[in-house]
C-alpha cells in the first residue's frame, strides 16, 4: 500500500465517486434453471478496470480492509486492476488468502467488504468481491498458480477434513516444507466447497483447481476415512504425525422433532443438496443416487442452506417451491442476494409460519405439511424478536417434499474418542485463539467445529492461522494450550 500512496493523494476521488455503479451480471432465470452451471456472467478485462477505477481509495485503514476476515489489501489491489496488473493482483490476494478464487465468489461480500465500502451509503459499492474472482480466475489461465516451498523439513502433519480450513492449513504448512496429509470422510476433497455449495454458486472446477494445486505441490489425500470411526487421532500420532488438525466442520443437521419428521419425502439439508449437486461417482456409497422430489416442494428454514435448496430444487424439475419461515424476512439470518436470485428463478417464501407436524399420504409419503401461524414477540438474548404461535391459527401446506435446512450442529465424535481434549457446547473444540492449540498438545482445530457454522472465508483464516501455531509448535516442541 505504501509504495502507490503517493499516487493516491493525487487521485481525484470526486470524479470516481461519479462514476456510475453497474451491478454483477446473471444469466436470463429462465435459462439458468434448466442447468446448474455459474448463473454469474463473469468480468472481462475492460469492465474490470472500469469497476476497480470507481475505487475511491480510503485513507487507511480502509473499512473495506478491516472488514475483510482475511484481511487482503482490497485498495492496492483494485489500484492495480484499473492499471490492468491482474497477475499482480491477483499474487497480491494469494498473500493473505489461501482460496481467492473461491472467496471473491462465496462470501457474503454485501455483510464484509462491499457492505463496508464507503460508496455503500449511496448503495453504488465496488464489486470486490467479483473482481477478486476475476484476477485470480486471470491469473490462472494466463500464467497458472504454483506454491514455492521450503526446503523438506522432515516433519508430517496431518489435516482432519479436506474444506476450506483444512485446504488453508495445509496451503501454508506444505510451502514450509512440511509433509501433509489431509483426511477426509467422503471421496474427494473438498469438504463444504464440493459437497454443501451447490454448482451455480461455486462450479466445482474452480474447487478441482485449487485442490490440484495442493497435490501438485505435494499434499497427499485420503478419503473415505472417517476420523473418529475408522481410525483416530492417537492412531494419527502412531502412524508417525507430529501434529494434527482438526477441521471437520459442523455438519450435522439440526432435527426439527415434530410428528412425521422421518416420513419418505422429508430431506435433510445436507443429503438432499449432496445427492442433487455432485457427481455420482463423486458420492459416498450410501447417498449415490439422485433424490426424487414431487411437484410441490416446501423448503423450512431461513439461511444460504435454504437458499440453495429452494434453487436445486427448481432446477430439479418442481412445479411449485416455498420456502416457510417462522420469522419475517428481516429476520432471516442468509443473504439477501441469494433471495433475490431464487425469487428470480420462481421461488415463493411464506413468513411467521412455523411446521409442526408433517402428513402421510395413502402410499405412505409425504403429503401435507400442518403449519401454525407466528407473531414476533420480545428479543430473543441476542436480539432477535422471538416467534410465538398464534392460538388456533393452524392451516396445512400442500408439500409431497419437504428440506430441512434448520442449520447444523458439530460433529461429537473426535471429542469423544480423543482423549483430554476439551469440548463444549454440543461438541465444538476449544481451542486459544491465537495458536489454534486445543487442550490436547500436537492437535489444533480450526473453522466450524471451533466458532460452529460460520463463513467460508473465516474457516479459511483458521485454518491458516493453525497452520502458523503448527509451524511454531513443531520448531520449539510446545504450543500455548487452552
Amino acid at each position: 500500500m505504501q509504495a502507490v500512496q503517493s499516487e493516491f493523494l493525487a487521485i481525484d476521488r470526486k470524479s470516481r465517486a461519479r462514476i456510475p455503479f453497474t451491478d454483477i451480471d446473471h444469466r436470463d432465470p429462465q435459462e439458468r434453471i434448466c442447468d446448474f452451471e455459474d448463473v454469474v456472467i463473469a468480468l472481462d478485462a475492460e469492465r474490470a478496470m472500469l469497476e476497480a477505477s470507481r475505487c475511491v481509495h480510503c485513507p487507511d485503514p480502509a473499512a473495506c480492509v478491516t472488514a475483510c476476515p482475511a484481511h487482503n489489501d482490497i485498495p492496492s489491489a483494485m489500484w492495480l486492476i484499473e492499471q490492468g496488473q491482474f497477475l499482480e493482483a491477483a499474487n497480491l490476494y494469494r498473500q493473505t488468502s489461501s482460496l481467492p478464487e473461491i472467496c471473491g465468489r462465496v462470501c457474503p461480500h454485501e455483510q464484509l467488504c462491499q457492505g463496508s465500502c464507503v460508496r455503500s451509503k449511496k448503495h453504488s459499492h465496488v464489486l470486490t468481491g467479483a473482481l477478486e474472482a476475476f484476477v485470480t480466475d486471470y491469473a490462472r489461465e494466463i500464467a497458472g498458480v504454483s506454491m514455492p516451498r521450503q526446503a523438506a523439513y522432515g516433519k508430517k502433519v496431518a489435516i482432519v477434513g479436506a474444506g476450506p480450513a483444512g485446504l488453508a492449513c495445509a496451503e501454508q504448512l506444505v510451502q514450509k516444507g512440511y509433509q501433509i496429509t489431509i483426511f477426509e470422510s467422503k471421496p474427494e476433497p473438498g469438504g463444504l466447497l464440493l459437497y454443501g455449495i451447490p454448482n451455480f454458486k461455486l462450479p466445482k472446477d474452480v474447487v478441482f483447481a485449487r485442490w490440484q494445486d495442493l497435490a501438485t505441490a505435494g499434499v497427499e489425500f485420503v478419503g473415505n476415512t472417517y476420523i473418529g470411526k475408522d481410525k483416530t487421532v492417537d492412531d494419527l500420532f502412531d502412524e508417525g504425525y507430529e501434529a494434527v488438525f482438526v477441521g471437520v466442520g459442523s455438519e450435522i443437521d439440526a432435527p426439527m422433532e415434530v410428528p412425521g419428521e422421518d416420513l419418505p419425502g422429508v430431506y435433510k439439508a445436507t443429503e438432499f443438496l449432496i445427492r442433487a449437486n455432485v457427481a455420482l461417482d463423486m458420492l459416498p456409497a450410501d447417498l449415490n443416487t439422485r433424490p426424487p422430489i414431487g411437484r410441490k416442494v416446501a423448503v423450512i428454514g431461513g439461511g444460504d442452506t435454504a437458499s440453495d435448496c429452494l434453487r436445486t430444487a427448481l432446477r430439479m424439475g418442481a412445479d411449485e417451491v416455498t420456502c416457510l419461515y417462522r420469522r419475517t424476512e428481516k429476520e432471516m439470518p442468509g443473504g439477501r442476494k441469494d433471495r433475490q436470485l431464487a425469487r428470480e428463478e420462481g421461488a415463493q417464501y411464506q413468513f411467521l409460519t412455523q411446521p409442526v407436524k408433517f402428513i402421510a399420504g395413502e402410499d405412505g409419503t409425504l403429503k401435507q405439511i400442518e403449519c401454525i401461524r407466528m407473531q414476533l414477540g420480545e428479543p430473543d438474548a441476542k436480539g432477535r424478536r422471538k416467534p410465538v404461535p398464534i392460538e388456533a391459527s393452524n392451516f396445512i401446506v400442500d408439500a409431497d417434499t419437504a428440506i430441512l435446512a434448520l442449520g447444523y450442529w458439530p460433529d461429537p465424535i473426535i471429542g469423544e474418542t480423543t482423549p483430554d481434549l476439551k469440548t463444549h457446547k454440543y461438541g465444538l473444540i476449544v481451542v486459544d485463539r491465537e495458536t489454534m492449540a486445543t487442550s490436547r498438545p500436537g492437535v489444533f482445530a480450526g473453522g466450524d467445529d471451533v466458532t460452529g457454522p460460520d463463513l467460508v472465508v473465516t474457516a479459511m483464516v483458521a485454518g491458516r492461522k493453525a497452520a502458523a501455531g503448527i509451524d511454531a509448535y513443531l520448531h520449539s516442541g510446545s504450543a500455548k494450550a487452552s
